[in-house]
């Protein structure tokens, strides 16, 4: 029903480089694995590859993602809007947002979904699987919907309601466990024993999600060159929980920079809701636990991190920072009176903005874009308080 592009060569090891066979590989790495060092896969094309003239949206991009053809919503093509106000009040020559939240389900993870989808249904597979408590449950209910393919989503008990509905509207059976750690030993039961194609984690410590899916995810840095005319700005400010988002933005911008349409791979700045990441990159290990609060900031929640972040950080040359829970609410305050109203998530990106320029990270006279990952009609009240 859909095809896959032909262009595909291997997969290959984001840690070792080990090259495989176009397959699915569920834990990443089958080498890595072994050596209890989880990563991730993505993939190499062959051949000559191009945008494509007169498609749109994501269309535009297949010639440099796993499938030519996938279940779509209208996804892709979000606009990238400049906020004066906030540059005036930094001293920043311009601050962007890239509004993924005008994504059909309403973020950034309406990108991954349609190659997860795809996937699933070329293979023949009984069911998609995500273990999800918001974003990545409802698109992906979404887009299993569009495929006619079942759908399961595992989350847990406290689920916010609005994302509840989301989900179960669409057909979707939502599963519901005790604990966030209980979602990965029940999603790791039913892939083994039940033939379900999962489309998240569901090891640890984690590798992030499908491959065939955060391919999706390049086309956000496609998107920002065709906006910019390849004049990128020089720091992308991305909320991040596995990394998923900010691997594939890099991984676009890296295509653009080896085939010469951009001069430089802006520096990626990851926003987390405590240190985790900041402190692997000081020389922790990523595979260790990081405890911490992300009570309000659930979507990029978790206490774990994964290699493609770092690797994603280290080669853009970029960062990470943390934004006190208590200050969430401010900062979607903060976004709303200049019009943008952002999930709690997604709306740290401001706390950051103002953390990058305090502690110099991002210099005067700089070009900022903030990745707006999902709208704030998400939140439940309980997640601002």
């Amino acid at each position: 029903m859909y095809t896959i592009n032909p262009k595909l060569n291997t997969l290959y090891c984001l840690r070792c480089g080990a090259e495989f066979p176009i397959s699915d590989y569920y834990t990443g790495c089958p080498l890595c694995f072994k050596e209890n060092y989880p990563a991730n896969l993505s993939f190499h094309y062959r051949g000559r590859r191009n945008f494509r003239q007169g498609q749109k949206r994501m269309l535009r991009y297949t010639d440099f993602l796993p499938y030519e053809s996938f279940p779509t919503l209208g996804e892709g093509g979000t606009p990238v809007v400049e906020l004066k106000t906030l540059a005036q009040k930094y001293h920043l020559n311009a601050v962007y947002t890239k509004n993924e939240f005008q994504n059909p389900t309403g973020s950034h993870k309406d990108r991954m979904s349609p190659f997860s989808v795809a996937r699933a249904v070329s293979l023949h597979k009984k069911c998609v699987v995500a273990a999800s408590s918001g974003n990545a449950g409802a698109s992906l209910a979404a887009y299993a919907a569009a495929a006619s393919i079942p759908c399961k989503i595992i989350s847990t008990k406290n689920i916010n309601p609005v994302w509840k509905r989301a989900i179960e509207l669409t057909g979707a059976q939502l599963i519901l466990t005790e604990t966030a750690g209980d979602r990965w030993i029940l999603m790791k039961q039913m892939v083994e024993e039940e033939n379900w194609y999962p489309v998240t984690n569901f090891i640890n410590p984690p590798v992030g999600s499908n491959p065939f899916g955060i391919q999706g995810y390049k086309t956000i840095a496609y998107e920002i060159h065709d906006d910019f005319m390849g004049k990128i700005p020089s720091f992308i400010v991305v909320p991040t929980a596995r990394g998923d988002l900010i691997w594939g933005i890099f991984e676009g911008f890296k295509d653009l920079y080896e085939m010469n349409l951009i001069q430089h791979i802006p520096k990626i700045v990851a926003v987390e809701p405590f240190p985790r990441i900041s402190r692997v990159l000081k020389g922790e290990d990523y595979r260790n636990i990081f405890p911490g609060n992300s009570s309000s900031t659930t979507s990029i929640g978790g206490n774990t991190v994964t290699y493609q972040v770092v690797k994603a950080i280290n080669n853009s040359k970029g960062s990470a920072i943390s934004i006190c829970q208590n200050d969430v609410l401010e900062n979607q305050k903060d976004l709303a009176q200049i019009g943008l109203y952002l999930e709690s998530s997604s709306a740290t990106v401001s706390g950051a903005l103002a953390k990058l320029i305090e502690n110099k990270t991002i210099p005067p006279e700089s070009d900022v874009l903030l990745i707006a990952t999902s709208n704030g009609y998400k939140d439940s009240p309980v997640c601002t308080k």
